[in-house]
């Protein structure tokens, strides 16, 4: 009697950064896996970033477009981990070699939320009174909000969620402005004064989202990650993508986005704006979602034409310069 061996089932690394929020992602992506591959063992490896050790520079003053990627990539690249779960907007529109964005899950609220000290309940965003002190680490919204509310104090806030909160409730702030997807991630949503309407806030982009990255030549495991994505918000984030990447623009320059798919059409809103607020380009696109990207660099050339890359030349020379 011949006797038939079976190989073992495989088993697949996740990669994570160590922040709750991240952790809370991985393990929500872990859990889908699980669910629809249940023959596969999935384990999660966690990791801590550059952006994660430097907490006390404001993250566009470090410089570095990878700040909460690379060490996943590197991961992969020597084969440590198969693929690594990211909250899309940190991952730059440019991957290494040898890595692809295998999948993009299902977007949560992208809007940006406020949220106050105890002492400012009941207000909301153009109540709040003059010199009222505001946290965010985002030049985005720093400077659309310095646009919008010019008489606001605006003070840069770094750590993860739970330690900007903390130092919201110590009374360091009046405000932070946060990500709402975050927020309910992490079952605070309780803490969301007002989710801020895109005509105030336009959000990042892949903002709400996650980004699946993987070694471009493991086919097997693309496909299995293909199960849990989510085509609309897939098309939505690579118009976002493209046009953020044809501005050569990286995750810590002001520029945010909107989209809405309604049938075939996707309209993408884009806005570039300078750190002050003074200089602001801003423009609507529509095209199919079948050619998301398209959409993107078009929007991207439409707003080159009306400025938007010598706001973001002058944005670099301040950062260069430790402004």
């Amino acid at each position: 009697m011949t006797s038939v061996v079976s190989s073992p089932p495989r088993t697949i690394r996740i990669g994570s950064r160590k922040s709750q929020l991240a952790l809370v992602q991985t393990y929500w992506v872990q859990e889908q896996l699980q669910k629809s591959f249940p023959d596969i063992t999935f384990e999660v490896h966690t990791m801590s970033t550059q952006g994660d050790k430097i907490l006390d520079v404001a993250l566009a003053k470090i410089g570095d477009k990878g700040l909460f990627t690379k060490e996943l990539e590197l991961g992969m690249i020597n084969q440590e981990i198969d693929f690594a779960v990211h909250s899309l907007k940190d991952l730059p529109t440019n991957l290494p070699e040898g890595l692809t964005l295998a999948a993009i899950t299902e977007r949560e609220n992208p809007a940006d939320a406020l949220v106050l000290h105890e002492k400012h309940k009941g207000l909301q965003i153009d109540t709040l009174p003059e010199g009222a002190v505001i946290g965010t680490s985002s030049l985005r919204r720093l400077a659309q909000l310095r646009n919008k509310f010019p008489h606001f104090n605006f003070k840069d806030v770094r750590g993860n969620l739970i330690t900007r909160m903390a130092k919201l409730d110590a009374g360091e702030y009046d405000a932070l402005i946060l990500a709402v997807a975050g927020l309910e991630r992490l079952g605070m949503s309780d803490r969301i004064h007002q989710i801020l309407p895109k005509e105030i806030s336009l959000h990042a982009v892949g903002q709400g989202a996650l980004g699946i990255e993987c070694r471009a030549d493991d086919t097997e495991l693309i496909s299995l990650l293909k199960a849990i994505e989510h085509p609309p918000t897939r098309d939505r984030c690579l118009a976002e993508r493209a046009f953020l990447r044809d501005l050569e623009g990286g995750c810590q320059v002001p520029i945010g986005v909107n989209t809405e798919i309604n049938g075939d059409d996707l309209t993408l809103t884009g806005i570039v704006a300078s750190v002050d607020g003074q200089k602001l380009v801003k423009d609507t696109v529509t095209g199919t979602a079948k050619n998301a990207e398209q959409v993107g660099t078009e929007l991207a050339n439409i707003l080159r034409q009306q400025g938007a890359q010598e706001i973001l030349a002058e944005i670099f020379t301040e950062i260069q310069r430790g402004a």
